[in-house]
């Protein structure tokens, strides 16, 4: 797949739903979605700690 997660997190914040992401990108699905969420919520975590 070629969608990059920080195009997913934009669309996000963007206010897109999940829905309307997936009616956009129907090769994604939920768990796609969820996974991109938790990919940033570890990179982030990582940041944090690595900062302290």
């Amino acid at each position: 797949m070629r969608i990059m997660v920080a195009d997913v997190l934009g669309w996000l914040a963007a206010g897109m739903s999940h829905a309307q992401i997936i009616a956009d990108y129907p090769e994604l699905n939920e768990q796609d979605i969820r996974a991109c969420l938790a990919y940033a919520a570890d990179r982030e975590r990582r940041v944090v700690t690595a900062t302290r």
